[in-house]
């Protein structure tokens, strides 16, 4: 018998999770306030910067310096192709692990999982090197691979896990029926993963889009991405408060907006099996 919930405790539950979802909110709300500042207001004390007339004078000048569009374009680009080329090759391998039995498969997960663990500035040197002798130093291919290699765990383990809900007997009668290793996969196993499919590539794209370091190190001008953009109002002069927030605004806007309207889909996706 499920317990009841008293008025008292659900309005208590209630301010607290309004608490905690204000801290977490609050910097994304002060970058946005800074950003509606001047650079002289942005540095004063907060109750002061509330006070401080409101402008959107940071937002012209971000894009005078900077062609935004061409580092949204980037990220648009590097996030979604990596991801889908990631799915391209998770998709296979998560199968095989789901409904190929071996007693292996754990192994090779943890083993796959254990490479997140590694530090990324442990392999840049190397990866550097390569990028230069193959040509693809601040490309958006190079970067789109790099970025579909680093979080190809995180897509097999997703996938892996949201197939393995999927009863094995459906798979077997399409079979039986004659269906072929491509159209098992593509027409009975890929429509019932849908939920989980669809937050994987959510999550991912989430994932490349704010990923800095690789972006960083491995592009200058032509592939930069958006976090590139944010970095470049940091210089040895000092910090540009209010155009480095208006940047940040610019920046986390698109996946902030996708993230909005696509939650519904996300939560699915995540509780995809949870419940039997």
């Amino acid at each position: 018998m499920a317990r009841a919930i008293t008025p008292r405790r659900k309005a208590l539950n209630t301010a607290i999770a309004w608490a905690i979802g204000l801290v977490i909110f609050f910097p994304i709300l002060w970058v946005f306030v800074l950003s509606l500042k001047t650079e002289g207001s942005a540095i004063l004390p907060p109750l002061d910067v509330l006070r401080a007339p409101w402008t959107f004078e940071s937002y012209g000048l971000v894009q005078e310096r900077s062609n935004y569009f061409r580092h949204f374009s980037n990220s648009v680009i590097i996030a979604v192709g990596s991801t889908f080329l990631g799915l391209l090759v998770a998709v296979p391998a998560a199968w095989a692990m789901a409904f190929v039995p071996s007693k292996r498969t754990k192994n090779i997960l943890l083993w796959m999982l254990s490479t997140k663990m590694l530090p990324a500035v442990g392999v840049l040197y190397p990866i550097y090197l390569l990028f230069i002798r193959m040509g693809l130093l601040d490309s958006r291919l190079g970067l789109t691979i790099v970025l579909m290699l680093i979080n190809l765990p995180i897509i097999v383990w997703m996938l892996y896990t949201y197939f393995r809900e999927i009863p094995g007997e459906i798979l077997e009668a399409a079979r039986m029926d004659g269906a072929s290793l491509r159209e098992e996969v593509l027409y009975v196993l890929t429509p019932m993963a849908i939920p989980g499919m669809a937050s994987t590539v959510l999550l991912n794209i989430i994932l490349a889009w704010n990923e800095a370091f690789w972006t960083l190190n491995l592009t200058a001008a032509q592939a930069a991405p958006l976090t590139a953009f944010i970095a470049s109002y940091s210089s040895p002069e000092g910090l540009f408060y209010a155009k480095l927030s208006a940047a940040s605004v610019m920046a986390i806007a698109p996946i902030l907006i996708m993230g909005w309207f696509s939650q519904k889909q996300l939560v699915r996706g995540l509780t995809f099996g949870a419940v039997k």
